[in-house]
């Protein structure tokens, strides 16, 4: 099969897959805010958060397996109705154990659907553009993940109807993926399959790299909207500093691409940690500026955003055939345990050490994510 069909597909898997993102960045800023004008503190917003990536952090490892076994589109789809089962749950119910209920099935199908998509796309990219390539698609995600939580200002909407305009774009996702043929994808050989555990083992350092990419643009939307809606803004004020998050990822993933193609990888690395450790100092001065929470999120969006991005486009060079998948899964299970840990650690950070002791965390975890970077490429010592 030439790449032109493959990616013909990738494109239409990632039009979907965009669809969901715009969803979920619609609907999660609403629940968090929800939940904090319910009573709930940030801590318990930010465990509440954590719940889909938990989820994708603990399936991804055996993803791979099922995408060898019943192929791309057949994985998809299921993730997709998953998908919409977890969506219905938010708009048609009420309070946060149900709505953890139905974000354990979020978490099940963006598991599914996230690592089919970013692995195919990996694999069917020519090689000499997989920076610009995988930074376009990263680029559409980052589009849907920027609107996503101006929606409510934008049509003046209340909670309730922002959530059923969220499953109606996910149910528009499924009749999408529904009308690809099953076997529309080839599949490499069976001998070329390597699993999730064995590309974590081999390329340590880019799942760590990716790791902080998802407490920077996956781990802080929903707390930093709690955190805002707490300092008296409004709703739609408030989602909108988890959309500056949104803006930023929109705007460095082509850039990030197309540096990928150009440069060192050390050195693009170790300027994205300089850039995060900047951003995590500034917003300890948030209280007095609250300006800066708008700035702040832009970097930790862009920044965290193409980090993730990056690593996927290492994992494009690293392995190839069915490996591919198990490389996509360890980048994915590191940027998930990274938006796992993150809302809850933040979450605990911003409850008991206010804004001076969140920026505190995320600059140790910028420095660490430096002095990985400084190493990428080196050869291994002895």
């Amino acid at each position: 099969m030439t790449a032109a069909p493959g990616m013909a597909v990738v494109w239409r898997l990632g039009a979907a897959t965009t669809l969901i993102m715009l969803a979920f960045a619609m609907a999660a800023p609403v629940l968090a805010i929800v939940l904090q004008q319910a009573g709930h503190g940030t801590t318990a917003v930010g465990a509440f958060a954590m719940i889909p990536f938990l989820l994708i952090t603990l399936l991804i490892p055996i993803v791979p397996s099922v995408l060898a076994r019943w192929g791309v589109v057949r994985v998809y789809r299921w993730g997709s109705v998953l998908q919409l089962a977890g969506i219905l749950g938010y708009a048609a119910a009420d309070g946060l154990v149900l709505w953890s209920a139905a974000s354990v099935a979020s978490g099940t199908g963006a598991a599914a659907l996230w690592n089919a998509t970013e692995a195919l796309l990996a694999r069917e990219a020519p090689p000499q553009r997989r920076g610009r390539v995988m930074g376009l698609y990263q680029t559409a995600l980052g589009a849907a993940l920027a609107l996503g939580p101006f929606v409510p200002a934008l049509l003046g909407w209340s909670a309730r109807p922002v959530l059923w305009l969220a499953a109606v774009l996910v149910a528009a996702c499924c009749a999408m993926v529904l009308a690809i043929p099953p076997h529309a994808t080839s599949e490499p050989p069976a001998h070329t399959q390597r699993g999730t555990w064995h590309a974590l083992r081999t390329v340590p350092a880019l799942v760590a790299i990716a790791f902080t990419g998802g407490v920077f643009e996956a781990g802080l939307g929903s707390v930093s909207a709690a955190h805002a809606s707490a300092s008296g803004m409004g709703l739609s004020t408030a989602a909108t500093v988890a959309g500056a998050i949104g803006v930023g990822s929109f705007l460095c993933q082509y850039p990030a691409g197309f540096a990928a193609d150009h440069f060192k990888p050390s050195a693009v690395f170790s300027a994205a940690a300089l850039l995060l450790l900047a951003a995590s100092l500034a917003f300890a001065w948030s209280s007095r500026a609250p300006w800066l929470l708008w700035a702040v999120g832009l970097v930790w969006g862009g920044v965290g955003g193409a980090l993730y991005t990056l690593t996927m486009v290492r994992v494009a060079h690293e392995f190839s055939g069915r490996a591919t998948a198990g490389g996509a899964a360890a980048m994915i299970t590191g940027y998930t345990a990274g938006g796992t840990l993150g809302p809850l650690a933040s979450g605990v950070a911003l409850q008991w050490a206010g804004a001076a002791g969140l920026a505190a965390v995320l600059g140790t975890l910028a420095l660490a994510a430096l002095w990985i970077a400084r190493r990428i490429g080196r050869p291994p010592a002895g």
